[in-house]
C-alpha cells in the first residue's frame, strides 16, 4: 500500500477526518476494505466513522485495519451520526449503537453513558435537512465536546465560519468532516496535527487542540453529481 507520509518542520504529521461513511450508511457505497489504502495515500490517519444511525461500521474497520497490521499507522475512532427527534448529532467513541429519534438531551445522555464525545456537525447552515434546530443546539451547548467548523459539503462555505464563532465563543475545540459518502471524498476536509495514534477521548481532543482545521468546500450539487459520477466508475470497474 502507498504510504504517504508528510513533514512540516522536521515534525511529521496527519489528516484527521471525524465524519464520514461507509456502506454501512443507507446513502453510500464505500466498501470498508478499501478504506485502510485510501487513509495512508491520503495522509489520513485518525477517522470516525459516523455511520446515519449505525454503529457497527467502526467496530468493523478497526478490526480490518488490526488484520492488515496497520493499527500503528491508522486510528479508528467507532462513531454515528444519531438522528434525533430534532435533527441530527455524532457520537464518537461510542461502545453500541444509540437508537434514533429521542430527544437531542436524552441523545446526549445516551453518549455519555457511553464514555463518548457529543460533536456538533453541520454548522448552522439553513439548507441542510437534518441539522440540530437552533433551539436545541442552545439547549444542549453545554454538552458540546466538539464543534465541526468546517464541513465540505455545505450549502455555502460561510455557514463553517459561522460555526467557527460559535465554538470560540464557547472554548470549545473544532474540527473537519468530510461528510464523504463515496472514498474519494474521505479525507477533503481535515485538522492537521503531529501525528500520533487516537485510542481515547482524552488523545482525540489533545491532538485537535494542536491542530489547524482546513479542507476543499464543493457546492453540494456539484458533489451529488460527483458522488454519482464516482459511485458508476466505482461499479463500472468491478466488471
Amino acid at each position: 500500500m502507498q504510504n504517504n507520509i508528510v513533514f512540516r518542520q522536521g515534525v511529521q504529521v496527519m489528516r484527521v477526518d471525524l465524519h464520514l461513511h461507509t456502506e454501512v450508511s443507507h446513502d453510500c457505497r464505500t466498501p470498508l476494505r478499501d478504506i485502510p489504502s485510501w487513509l495512508l495515500r491520503t495522509n489520513t490517519r485518525v477517522i470516525a466513522v459516523t455511520d446515519h444511525d449505525q454503529h457497527r461500521g467502526g467496530l468493523e474497520l478497526q478490526a480490518i485495519v488490526r488484520d492488515l497490521g496497520l493499527d500503528d499507522r491508522l486510528s479508528v475512532i467507532a462513531g454515528e451520526e444519531i438522528t434525533t427527534s430534532e435533527g441530527e448529532l455524532i457520537g464518537l467513541f461510542l461502545q453500541e449503537r444509540i437508537p434514533p429519534q429521542l430527544s437531542p438531551e436524552e441523545t446526549v445522555r445516551e453518549i455519555k453513558a457511553q464514555g463518548g464525545l457529543v460533536l456538533l456537525q453541520h454548522g448552522f447552515d439553513p439548507l441542510k435537512r437534518y441539522r440540530l434546530r437552533p433551539e436545541a443546539t442552545e439547549r444542549i451547548a453545554g454538552e458540546v465536546d466538539i464543534v465541526e467548523t468546517f464541513n465540505s459539503r455545505l450549502s455555502r462555505h460561510r455557514w463553517n465560519r459561522a460555526a467557527e464563532a460559535w465554538a470560540h465563543q464557547r472554548g470549545l475545540p473544532m474540527c473537519a468532516g468530510s461528510d464523504a459518502h463515496t472514498l474519494r471524498d474521505i479525507g477533503e476536509a481535515w485538522v492537521e496535527t503531529p501525528f500520533r495514534t487516537v485510542n481515547t477521548p482524552a488523545q482525540l481532543l489533545a491532538a485537535l487542540q494542536e491542530g489547524v482545521v482546513a479542507g476543499r468546500w464543493t457546492h453540494p450539487v456539484y458533489a451529488f453529481g460527483q458522488k454519482q459520477w464516482r459511485n458508476f466508475h466505482g461499479r463500472f470497474r468491478r466488471f
